[in-house]
């Protein structure tokens, strides 16, 4: 099997270019070899590997600026996707991309389902759903993998940001009317190794079937939570200035898009199709906080 990773050095991508490596034959690309704004040289890169399986790791994530950037939100997140779509169609690969609870506006009282209507709050929202909507048009076997709050010991993620600000402030407001699953780029890399595996062989026997899945830690917390627990972690580990840490409401610390207030993903789908069970956000930070520290 060959297989095409794009996006190899973002938060998930370097997950996942370790992470497939047993896996078969992996090119792994990254935005300076495969510059997904020039959308004329996707086809050629594409025909010209011919893989089995793309998997696809880039985005615009950039949830503010995607507000007065709304060009190159949907360059990115849909436009290109939609080629790529077009591509591996035409060489017979099967695609796996990841989308966002963004794609939700959050107004539900329980975690979302795959099949519930998508409204997004911002641009970034948009442009994701529009890429799914994209991939599903063009008539290529695919999964789309939602996600919510992904961290990492590397790039730019509130884990990052929580560590710096706590050695730096005495003290910090978070918000804590927004929920979610806190969700490590390992988990999500291992589960996509083990999801590959699975339809690799469905593809072979004919019984494959494309579909959207939630694909996020158990549990939820909000933004304060989340952050309570990194600082709960790290003081055990190195000397922190902050003192204290005060939630506030969503309202109290505007931002130029708005935020869905409930991003919570029922993952039974995926339990259900792939045989997994995620994993507890808290336990995948505190592994995380382990290797980072």
């Amino acid at each position: 099997m060959k297989i095409l990773l794009l996006g190899k050095n973002g938060q998930v991508g370097w997950e996942l270019a370790r992470t497939l490596l047993p896996l078969g034959e992996l090119i792994s690309l990254d935005r300076q070899q495969l510059d997904f704004s020039n959308t004329a040289a996707l086809p050629e890169a594409i025909a010209s590997i011919r893989p089995n399986m793309i998997i696809n790791a880039v985005a615009y994530t950039a949830v503010d600026k995607a507000e007065s950037e709304r060009d190159k939100a949907f360059l990115c997140n849909a436009h290109a996707v939609e080629v790529i779509a077009q591509e591996a169609k035409k060489v017979g690969a099967l695609l796996i991309h990841y989308s966002t609870d963004y794609v939700f506006d959050g107004t539900k009282d329980t975690p979302y389902l795959e099949e519930d209507t998508p409204h997004p709050l911002n641009v970034y929202g948009e442009s994701k759903l529009a890429g799914e909507a994209a991939i599903m048009a063009s008539g290529v076997e695919y999964l789309i993998l939602r996600t919510t709050w992904v961290f990492a010991s590397r790039g730019q993620n509130f884990l990052k940001t929580m560590l710096r600000l706590a050695a730096e402030r005495e003290s910090l407001s978070i918000v804590s009317d927004q929920i979610g699953a806190p969700t490590w780029a390992r988990v999500i890399a291992q589960t996509t190794a083990h999801i590959v595996q699975q339809v690799q062989r469905e593809r072979a026997e004919k019984t494959f079937e494309s579909g959207i899945f939630h694909l996020t830690s158990a549990g939820d917390t909000s933004w304060h939570g989340f952050a309570q627990k990194i600082v709960e972690v790290a003081s055990a580990q190195r000397a922190l200035t902050l003192r204290s840490l005060t939630p506030i409401r969503t309202s109290q610390y505007p931002t130029p898009a708005q935020r869905p207030h409930n991003s919570r993903l029922c993952t039974n789908k995926l339990t259900a199709r792939f045989g997994l069970v995620m994993p507890a956000w808290d336990v995948s930070l505190e592994l995380c906080m382990e290797e980072l520290c």
